[in-house]
């Protein structure tokens, strides 16, 4: 428990005032930009992150958006509910209707995923074509989308604007900003509460790890520059478009800190 408290304390104070919300965006930019850089100079060596079966691809980035709400959902419902029970001085019924008010974030993220995802599998398949060794005497096949070209062996080659690339980016963001909770929170070192919040902060800091480091590997092993830069534009355009601006407005998921000002010596979240 003690080491759990000690990694729980040096990571509220390394995410403090906003410092790594702040440049994240510019590294994942300076990622993708260097990344695809290396790639195309044939410069990266060959390891097995390249590999699309690799375990971190496999059981985390195939189902990032998966982690990133099932661990966000209990922090963001403990966090809110504590948030407005200490510092808002609100009942339980105004507390709660709070914490489903905020948890709208996730069903806006989730609804950016699907829209996203969607999106770029349309774009793939509007601008493709199926390259497949026809069989003798037969005419060419025309093929409709990518899922028809594969079910007969065939490589489908389309505008594949980078899935990895849009949803790291915007899981990553997305997590910073609701962590900025944590600094208006002061919670005792006895309560469970705060054991609680702990494991989800340390969790939730790891997961973010994890995702720009993939972030990395997609940079270095795989798309064009293009697909790559257009991935992560969209995935923090989506992050901007919410948190810094419609999250400010009345009718929104709002903010994780709301109504508190800015000058306030509590309140270091910067909008």
């Amino acid at each position: 428990m003690e080491r759990l408290e000690r990694s729980g304390r040096w990571l509220r104070a390394a995410l403090a005032r906003g410092r790594v919300r702040r440049r994240l965006p510019v590294l994942l930019l300076a990622i993708a930009v260097l990344g695809s850089a290396l790639k195309d100079s044939e410069l990266v060596p060959d390891t097995p992150l390249q590999n699309k079966r690799n375990p971190l691809n496999v059981y985390f980035v195939k189902v990032a958006w998966a982690w990133t709400l099932w661990l966000l959902l209990p922090f963001i419902s403990l966090t809110t509910y504590e948030l407005a029970r200490s510092k808002f001085l609100y009942g339980r019924t105004k507390s709660a209707l709070l914490v489903l008010r905020r948890l709208g974030a996730l069903l806006v993220g989730t609804a950016v995923w699907y829209l996203c995802t969607g999106l770029f599998l349309y774009v793939e398949n509007l601008t493709g074509e199926c390259s497949l060794q026809g069989k003798p005497g037969q005419p060419p096949r025309l093929y409709a989308s990518k899922r028809e070209c594969h079910q007969d062996s065939g490589v489908w080659n389309g505008f594949d604007i980078s899935g990895h690339c849009f949803l790291l980016s915007y899981c990553a963001m997305m997590i910073l900003e609701e962590l900025a909770v944590l600094e208006a929170l002061s919670i005792d070192r006895s309560s469970k509460l705060r054991v609680v919040i702990n494991v989800l902060l340390v969790a939730l800091c790891s997961l973010t790890v994890i995702w720009v480091f993939m972030f990395l590997c997609t940079a270095l092993y795989f798309h064009d520059f293009s697909q790559k830069l257009l991935g992560v534009l969209i995935g923090l355009s989506a992050w901007y478009g919410t948190y810094r601006f419609w999250y400010l407005k009345p009718l929104s998921p709002g903010l994780p800190l709301p109504n508190i000002p800015l000058s306030s010596k509590k309140y270091s979240y910067s909008r």
